[in-house]
């Protein structure tokens, strides 16, 4: 009871000499809103546009096949009656561009007609598309699949009732059995089918319920800054717990009865108390003045935002018995800081990075908090989903702590 006294009071002294220093004051509430307020506007109309899915069509047939037709036909009559929310059909005349498009991540993919398409049609021989897509790009790869699925099934359909023509002409005695006569009436009866009625092959049924409006760019920028300064904020407080070494303040404290737990657990627990005000100050202003959404489980945005306190705080203790100096801490404070925070998704959502970058920044636990923030706030998520940020973050308080306890001390030597 007595050593939790101890920490207690000297988590007091830290935060009295804390709020007696207005800089430090500034610089830990207004100075991150004025981030937020400037990229919040900046964003503000992030996401407000009615981006289309785009479906492109390529064909490998010499001019004038069939597929040209089919294509042509597909691209009119997406251009006439297309509605909101459906996709664009495209059409890209090189095969080999779209296919460098596709391996450079400029196209989502395409759907390509077969060089003999028209031949085999004619001869009532199988023939298959091919679906070129980009694996990552999951929407687009589903759409083509669709798509091509929806034109495979039309072609079926349009053979055995050209198939079925091209016998009762032949039996009437209309058309000669030859082969070359065949083909032609085959293409001229699949040509005037498809002037007849363009093959819409996928369709849609669009309800729109009220306009396209932006995201509101408070839902991923106050989680983001949030990380950043809470972290910011505790480890630039370890400049403060080297100058107390320099000045022999803890050793003083052991010399007073204070047991070296008693100095550490007060000192955790004062920066612990100064990132609580933060992440209540954070939310309170977000809710009200920038009307965040805590999405469908508000309890696991406040349990994540507590574990990056209790994170960070042992992030701090530790830092300072890496620094000689209280400039050094406050040098490594920053570096550290600015270093993890853009890495981790603190600056934009990290799901924007390349995988490979995302990878490297599973180190930070900046990357597993943000992730956790985004699960549940942007995507809408429940608490479970966001368990394993939580339990990396657990993490990365546990390692940190091991070794703020293990180097912590209280001499200057």
């Amino acid at each position: 009871m007595k050593s939790l006294k101890q920490a207690w009071f000297i988590a007091l002294k830290d935060l009295k000499i804390f709020t007696r220093d207005r800089a430090a004051v500034f610089f830990f509430i207004v100075f991150p809103f004025l981030f937020i307020i400037m990229f919040n506007f900046l964003l503000k109309d992030a996401g407000g546009g009615d981006n289309r899915l785009e479906l492109t069509m390529v064909t490998r047939e010499a001019a004038g096949g069939l597929s040209y037709q089919i294509i042509s036909a597909m691209v009119t009559e997406n251009a006439t009656q297309l509605e909101p929310g459906q996709p664009v059909i495209a059409w890209e005349e090189d095969y080999d561009a779209a296919r460098r498009a596709v391996e450079d991540k400029e196209l989502g993919g395409f759907v390509a007609f077969p060089a003999d398409f028209t031949q085999a049609l004619m001869a009532g021989t199988p023939t298959s598309l091919e679906v070129f897509a980009d694996a990552g790009n999951l929407n687009t790869r589903t759409a083509l699949e669709g798509l091509a699925a929806g034109i495979s099934s039309e072609i079926g359909t349009g053979q055995v009732i050209i198939k079925s023509s091209v016998e009762l002409a032949v039996q009437s005695g209309s058309l000669p059995p030859d082969t070359e006569s065949v083909n032609k009436y085959a293409q001229a009866l699949l040509a005037r089918m498809l002037a007849e009625t363009p093959p819409p092959f996928i369709t849609f049924a669009t309800e729109k319920v009220g306009d396209v409006e932006a995201q509101n760019a408070a839902n991923y920028v106050i989680p983001g800054y949030l990380v950043m300064f809470v972290f910011f904020a505790a480890a630039v407080g370890a400049e403060a717990i080297v100058l107390e070494r320099q000045k022999r303040t803890l050793e003083r404290l052991l010399a007073s009865s204070v047991k070296r737990a008693s100095i550490l657990g007060g000192i955790f627990t004062g920066s612990a108390i100064k990132g609580l005000v933060q992440i209540v100050i954070f939310w309170t202003v977000g809710i009200i003045a920038f009307h965040v959404d805590l999405g469908n489980s508000p309890a696991g945005v406040i349990i994540l935002s507590l574990l990056m306190v209790v994170m960070s705080s042992a992030f701090a203790v530790m830092l300072s018995t890496f620094a000689g100096t209280p400039r050094a801490a406050g040098s490594l404070a920053v570096i550290t800081s600015l270093v993890l925070a853009p890495l981790g998704g603190c600056w934009w959502p990290s799901f924007l990075y390349p995988d490979w970058i995302q990878n490297i920044a599973k180190i930070t636990p900046h990357a597993w908090a943000t992730e956790g923030f985004n699960k549940l706030m942007l995507f809408g998520a429940d608490f479970s989903a966001a368990g394993p940020e939580m339990l990396a973050l657990l993490g990365f308080t546990v390692i940190f702590g091991v070794i703020a306890v293990w180097r912590f001390r209280t001499s200057a030597v």
